[in-house]
């Protein structure tokens, strides 16, 4: 977690950016729905435009010095909300097990209870970290792989086999970089109560 902010070079909402990000907020309960009706394949579609566009709003975003509020925002919480969907209809299914399910979920929890804490002390929410998008793009890579090891013959075996990969790396170094956001959280309480 960067403490220190990227500056915000925009406060315009409808930047191209912006308008990726909300596309990708709004395509969360299709992919869902599509999901758990088993459309296996427009799933994918649509996870894919979603990785598509999580690439492009961040590199659009500072080529066209259009960083903004709004972006800072919609970004993570759209990979958060895609990893959430997933993690419920992949579970739903019986794809992914209950136990990765629920350590994801509360790795979620404690971030939720770390940024309350920087809000209290009028810190913003953490930025998000290479180690924390490593873990993003390793579990974003998981996903459609299990989604695809639902299945018989040699591809869903394949898929079965870099997705547990990926899956394991991916909650991994999920875990290692919310230690590593309590961590810092931690030191800059410490530093607020030796300042007063």
């Amino acid at each position: 977690m960067e403490v220190q902010e990227t500056r915000v070079q925009t406060d315009r909402v409808l930047t191209i950016p912006n308008i990726l990000s909300m596309a990708r907020l709004v395509g969360v309960p299709l992919f869902l729905w599509l999901i758990l009706q088993e459309h296996d394949g427009w799933a994918l579609l649509v996870l894919a435009l979603s990785g598509v566009s999580d690439y492009l709003d961040g590199k659009l975003a500072r080529r066209w010095n259009q960083i903004s509020n709004l972006g800072r925002l919609l970004d993570p919480a759209a990979d958060r909300l895609y990893i959430l969907s997933t993690l419920f209809g992949l579970t739903w299914r019986e794809i992914l097990p209950l136990w990765m399910t629920a350590a994801l979920i509360a790795r979620e929890a404690m971030l939720l209870v770390m940024v309350w804490i920087l809000r209290r002390h009028g810190y913003p929410p953490p930025q998000v970290n290479f180690l924390g998008k490593a873990a993003t793009f390793n579990l974003m890579y998981a996903f459609p792989l299990l989604l695809l090891s639902d299945g018989e013959g040699w591809l869903p075996s394949l898929a079965a086999i870099f997705g547990w990969a990926f899956a394991g790396w991916g909650t991994t170094l999920y875990w290692w970089a919310g230690i590593l956001y309590v961590v810092q959280v931690r030191r800059l309480v410490k530093a607020d109560r030796k300042s007063d």
